[in-house]
């Protein structure tokens, strides 16, 4: 035990440095003037976890913090697709979630838009494409944004569903 105990003094803290809070609050009110200016009013997303990890997922939650306050912008998350304006999926699409995924897409009504999270639902990510995985997200549906990153950090999610947004429609 105190071979253990030397050995963390020796090492230190070994965590990324802490953000500023006034940082994250301002950037927090430029993204949320930024979903005001292209919205001008509520957005439902639906989440659609494919084959993930979770790590995304806990980025997904943070929007909700009262640090990034998405609710408080309008965005709030629903449970059903046919209440849903955008589908937030995660993960590279295991061959098992391919047809659920799909009956998501189809279930939104139009205008929808798609965005991919995390580098499994952008390329694949260690996984590829196998017998067991689809790869990427645009693979089985169509992808208006994607948010790169293992995994992405939640003003990154937020600025791609606002790159999303801001896409011409197909």
């Amino acid at each position: 035990m105190l071979d253990i105990l030397k050995r963390i003094a020796r090492t230190g803290i070994v965590s990324e440095p802490q953000l500023k809070l006034a940082d994250l609050l301002s950037e927090r009110d430029t993204l949320h003037a930024e979903i005001a200016g292209i919205l001008g009013r509520a957005l439902a997303i639906r989440q659609v976890d494919a084959g993930s990890c979770n790590g995304c997922e806990l980025e997904i939650n943070a929007l909700n913090n009262p640090i990034y306050n998405i609710e408080g912008a309008g965005i709030r998350f629903v449970a059903s697709p046919r209440h849903a304006d955008l589908l937030l999926v995660t993960g590279p699409v295991a061959k098992n979630m391919e047809i659920a995924l799909k009956r998501t897409y189809d279930a939104t009504p139009e205008p929808k838009y798609v965005v991919a999270v995390g580098d499994c639902g952008c390329t694949g990510g260690i996984f590829g494409e196998s017998y067991a995985s689809c790869g990427r997200v645009s693979n089985v549906i169509p992808v208006d944004a994607e948010v790169s990153g293992c995994p992405p950090a939640p003003t990154a999610i937020l600025r791609g569903i606002l790159s999303a947004l801001a896409s011409p429609r197909r």
